[in-house]
């Protein structure tokens, strides 16, 4: 992945960066709910297993739903859930992806 954040820690380079990869999945099914899981996996920079594994934690927590289309998924996302960490659970995962998808948070699901 291109453009990660670098710190230098006792002569070793670490890439970080601000979203988690459940973050960039909900917001690579934003952006085309039907996207295929390979596509989104690549988008990601993760395995497409891991993105499985993502979609399913997602869908358990109610940020999304997961419908079958012919031999397709169509996904909605639910822009209403709110984060999981204590410091942000007073917002709603809308607001993000408004931020990243340049949607309202009420169009974004």
């Amino acid at each position: 992945m291109t453009g990660m954040a670098t710190t230098a820690e006792n002569g070793s380079t670490r890439n970080w960066t601000f979203l988690t990869n459940h973050a960039h999945v909900l917001l690579a099914i934003a952006r085309n709910p039907t996207a295929r899981l390979r596509d989104v996996a690549d988008e990601v920079g993760v395995t497409e297993r891991a993105a499985q594994a993502i979609v399913a934690d997602l869908e358990a927590g109610g940020y999304l739903r997961r419908t079958r289309v012919g031999r397709r998924n169509e996904y909605t996302v639910n822009p209403r859930g709110h984060f999981r960490h204590p410091a942000e659970a007073d917002r709603q995962v809308g607001d993000l992806l408004a931020l990243f998808t340049g949607e309202t948070a009420e169009s974004t699901s």
